[in-house]
């Protein structure tokens, strides 16, 4: 049976920019509410869809076993979750981090329509939709990374949109050797590879199969397409730039699970040299990621760096094709959205306050943004992979189930660079932390002055780091999906 209730949470978010932009409200209330409204309803239709809507809808048919569909199983609706509350919370954020934007409107618009987009790529049911709203999530948030239009700006927006077009072109690569060697394109657990149409082609799908991960893994930031994320992220504002690092890096996740595990399939690559090649681009990632931002000294950019390297975490457990792996990777993706958008806020509430953008000058900032900067260490705990927190808990689950791969070599050296890289976590975030509640002795107590974000700020760093929390003492909600999925794919 149709249903049409799946559109909504898509085109809901066009409607608002869309009014947004005809009756040009000129009141900062005013239209801070209207967006607010917006991101808030579109939280509650995507949980009405995750929870209550099981039926399909065929949106239009192109040609012969071409259509666009939607059909979101429980990892679509689980990422449409994800996408729907980490706009809402970037949208509150926003309210103070750009009360005084002069063009706030186009910002604005092109929040609310990137969301839509994003919604549209969760909910795909073929190959053909999700390519389609992936495509279109790079078009309308490149516009959020151009935002301040500095040349930094221009020339980091443009780098993430020719990285994105090319990683996109691969995933195109990706579609024509699905839809030439395959029974459909609808995302089917297991893969969709006719065997005699493949017989004598084994060679060539696994090249398909790798260029494609390689293309939308660019937009995860793995390595060799990761160099977008440094050039783009610090330029944003600090909203784009949580979302661009938190969640639109995640788009490039749940894409190559879709290639990897409903339309080649995880038989093909088991065992295979792609498997090996995908295992150490995702290790090297990791540990260039965490090198590069231990090394970087500007605040967002470090963020920018640490996000190249804890993405490739989950691209590594996904490339592992193993359960428990499978498992780790999918909770990974909601902490460290989570604690990257964090991170981030704090990054853009120390910016908007103090208009400090080096980690060296914040010695004693938790003196003066004392709630803002205990949300970032505890958030920085969860990252490094301290328990409780949910950061611990993905990363036991990923290093099991490397463990348990029993894949020569990589069953023990993915451990082992996961641990390397915490440790170098630990060294470019505890720092920020030390210096910011600890400044030493000759520093000027008396100077210190209190100037704390509103609630607009801390509201939703708070709620982050409530999150963080939760998904490492309460796991099994995502675990336990995650688990049901993996038994049907892996």
């Amino acid at each position: 049976m149709e249903n049409n209730t799946l559109l909504l949470p898509i085109l809901l978010p066009f409607a608002g920019a869309l009014t947004l932009r005809a009756k040009r409200l000129k009141n900062d209330g005013s239209r801070g509410f209207f967006v607010t409204a917006i991101l808030a309803c579109e939280l509650i239709l995507a949980s009405v869809c995750a929870v209550c809507v099981k039926d399909s809808l065929h949106i239009v048919t192109l040609a012969p076993d071409l259509e666009l569909m939607l059909d979101p199983d429980g990892l679509g609706k689980l990422f449409s979750l994800l996408v729907a509350f980490m706009w809402l919370m970037s949208g509150l954020f926003s309210r103070e981090y750009m009360a005084h934007e002069e063009n706030r409107v186009r910002y604005d618009a092109f929040l609310l329509m990137s969301e839509g987009v994003l919604t549209l790529l969760c909910f795909a049911g073929n190959y053909l939709t999700m390519y389609l709203g992936f495509e279109l999530m790079t078009l309308l948030s490149t516009p959020l990374a151009l935002h301040t239009q500095t040349d930094a700006a221009r020339r980091g927006g443009l780098k993430y949109l020719f990285y994105s077009v090319f990683g996109a072109c691969l995933g195109l690569l990706g579609f024509f050797t699905v839809y030439t060697f395959g029974s459909s394109t609808v995302f089917t657990p297991g893969g969709v590879l006719d065997g005699a149409k493949c017989a004598g082609h084994e060679t060539f799908l696994l090249m398909a199969a790798l260029l494609t991960v390689l293309g939308f893994g660019a937009k995860a930031g793995m390595f060799p397409l990761h160099a977008w994320l440094p050039a783009a992220h610090p330029e944003a504002p600090a909203g784009a730039s949580a979302l661009l690092s938190g969640v639109i890096t995640k788009a490039g996740v749940l894409s190559v699970i879709r290639v990897v595990y409903y339309q080649f399939g995880p038989e093909l690559i088991r065992g295979t040299w792609a498997q090996y090649v995908l295992l150490t681009l995702t290790l090297i990632t990791v540990f260039l990621g965490s090198m590069l931002a231990y090394k970087e000294k500007i605040f967002k950019k470090r963020l920018a760096y640490s996000t190249v390297s804890q993405v490739s975490y989950i691209l590594y457990g996904l490339a592992l094709l193993e359960p428990t792996a499978f498992t780790g990777a999918v909770l990974h993706v909601v902490v460290h959205s989570a604690i990257k958008n964090a991170l981030f806020f704090t990054a853009g509430a120390v910016i908007l306050k103090t208009g400090k953008h080096d980690v060296r000058e914040l010695r004693g900032i938790g003196k003066e943004i004392p709630v803002t900067m205990w949300c970032f260490t505890l958030c920085a705990l969860g990252l490094v992979g301290i328990p409780p927190l949910g950061g611990f808990v993905s990363k036991w689950y990923l290093a099991q189930g490397s463990l348990a791969s029993g894949i020569p070599v990589f069953s023990w050296l993915g451990p082992a660079v996961l641990l390397v890289s915490a440790l170098l976590t630990a060294g470019y975030l505890f720092p920020i932390t030390v210096s910011a509640f600890l400044p030493g002795a000759d520093f000027d107590y008396g100077s210190v002055e209190k100037r704390e974000p509103t609630p607009w700020i801390t509201a939703p760093l708070i709620l982050l780091t409530a999150l963080t929390f939760a998904a490492g003492l309460f796991p099994g909600l995502v675990t336990s999906l995650a688990s049901a999925i993996a038994g049907k794919l892996v």
